[in-house]
């Protein structure tokens, strides 16, 4: 955690950074972004891998609900795809 005074500071040179070299600012935005995109695949197939055993011993209805999170998941990823490559 930053001191409000040092947190006030890291954003006016973030902001100084961004004005001034603007190119390479997005890239390296660009690429925290498909890293958190990294994370969130490898989790959801790690979360599909488990499914089976969630089914197990969870409960049917535990399994199920897993699973439609999951497809929502994969439908969210699969609609901003773009953002994260």
């Amino acid at each position: 955690m930053l001191s409000k005074e040092d947190q006030r500071r890291f954003d006016q040179i973030t902001r100084q950074l961004r004005e001034s070299d603007p190119a390479f600012f997005n890239r390296l935005d660009h690429r925290a972004r498909a890293r958190r995109g990294r994370y969130l695949m490898l989790l959801t197939i790690v979360l599909w891998a488990s499914l089976p055993a969630i089914a197990v011993f969870a409960g049917r209805l535990t399994g199920a609900i897993c699973a439609v999170v999951l497809v929502a998941n994969a439908a969210i990823m699969w609609r901003f795809r773009r953002r994260w490559t």
